[in-house]
């Protein structure tokens, strides 16, 4: 019995140190679970930790990207807007094309000088905008440096231009299109036309004073025994006596005009206030014609210094040529534009224009189209204009005439 208890307590004790034993084991293993948990989550959190500060960080960089980006296609809108604004403040004209021939670009200088629209241009093709002889050379793609050509524009006016066409280029060096740059030599050929029209009027000046004091001395003759035979005829001898008589006035005009146009230029120069003057020229040129309409754009003139008597004789030639040109009535204009110190005054009528072949002969002396006439009167015009450091011009067509006058608003 006593062993019997002795082998209970000895397993009961046995068993108390197997279930403490496990205990302990028990709860080492939890420890190293709970610590290795532990580990665990602070690794999770760690590498959480890194991701969320990686992502922050990304933003951050994206932000600087987008800013960045923001600022380049800002510096890019700029550059954009500062080329666009030189091409569109250059005197010269420039149109560019693609490889199809599609206009793809013009500037404000080809605008005027061609007379045409962006809006209408951009899109099309080559030769739905333009005439010969720039239809032919854009459809030969050939390289033109500086070559003179003559156009007409849609308005029907002749414009000399002074052309260059080279290939349009990209950053390879290749060719994407055609680059056309011009510039408008119309009014430098005038100013050519006009330098070669003076020394030719000079010419005939100094040649023509000289036989007009030959004509005058006969003529005066002539025109003494004709007064003397107009008292001394038969009565049915007298209209041929009136004839010559009125054949010699005219000579005399003739002669008269001659000498005004050859005798050296002398200006009494003052200030001339031309709004004033061209009225009183209209009042006595064209008072008795009802049937023309006068409009009158020169109110707010600067006065000009000038000769005015020789003012007041270009004039009158001016608008009496105006009214020439109008026998059946019609519309006589006349304004003015400033540019700097330059004067423009146009006299522009609505009569039956003058024929484009015969600009270059009006302002030589005795060209004349009327059937009476000296054909002085524009070469006296041209003459007086060019003594005041001016210039003269026409412009005409099958609907009317328009001079334009030039003249400086100083002296020096």
């Amino acid at each position: 019995m006593n062993e019997s208890i002795v082998v209970i307590t000895s397993f009961l004790l046995l068993a108390v140190f197997i279930a403490l034993f496990l205990f302990r084991v028990a709860g080492l293993l939890g420890k190293e679970r709970e610590s290795s948990k532990k580990k665990e989550e602070t690794q999770v959190g760690f590498i959480v930790g890194t991701f969320h500060e990686l992502v922050a960080k990304l933003k951050e960089k994206e932000k600087e990207l987008e800013n960045l980006r923001k600022r380049a296609e800002e510096r890019a809108d700029v550059v954009e807007s500062y080329s666009e604004y030189i091409l569109q403040s250059v005197p010269s004209g420039v149109i560019s094309l693609d490889r199809n021939l599609i206009i793809t670009k013009v500037n404000a200088a080809a605008e005027r000088i061609l007379g045409l629209k962006a809006e209408d241009a951009i899109g099309k093709c080559y030769d739905e905008i333009f005439r010969e002889p720039l239809k032919s050379i854009l459809e030969g793609k050939t390289s033109i440096q500086r070559r003179e050509i003559q156009y007409t524009v849609h308005s029907g006016k002749e414009v000399h231009v002074g052309l260059t066409v080279t290939p349009l280029l990209n950053e390879a060096k290749e060719s994407i299109g055609q680059l056309m740059v011009f510039t408008d030599l119309t009014e430098l050929k005038a100013l050519e036309a006009q330098a070669v029209l003076r020394d030719r009027l000079s010419s005939l000046g100094e040649m023509a004073a000289g036989m007009a004091h030959e004509l005058r001395n006969p003529m005066a003759v002539i025109a003494g025994y004709t007064k003397m035979l107009s008292k001394k005829a038969d009565p049915s001898l007298l209209h041929v006596v009136d004839s010559v008589a009125t054949e010699v006035a005219v000579m005399d005009r003739i002669i008269a005009d001659f000498l005004s146009f050859a005798r050296p230029t002398e200006l009494n120069v003052s200030s001339v206030d031309l709004d004033q003057l061209i009225r009183r020229c209209v009042a006595n040129i064209a008072e008795d014609r009802k049937d023309i309409r006068v409009h009158f754009n020169t109110q707010g003139i600067p006065p000009v210094p000038g000769d005015e008597i020789l003012l007041r004789q270009a004039f009158t030639n001016l608008i009496q040529n105006a009214v020439d040109a109008m026998p059946q009535g019609g519309d006589l204009g006349f304004g003015f534009t400033q540019q700097g110190n330059v004067l423009g005054i146009t006299v522009s009528d609505s009569g039956h224009g003058i024929p484009e072949k015969i600009h270059d002969k009006i302002f030589l002396p005795f060209y004349t189209t009327k059937d009476r006439g000296t054909g002085l009167g524009l070469a006296i015009v041209h003459k007086i204009v060019v003594s005041h450091r001016g210039s003269i011009t026409v412009e005409s067509s099958e609907q009317g005439t328009t001079f334009r006058v030039r003249l400086p608003l100083k002296t020096h």
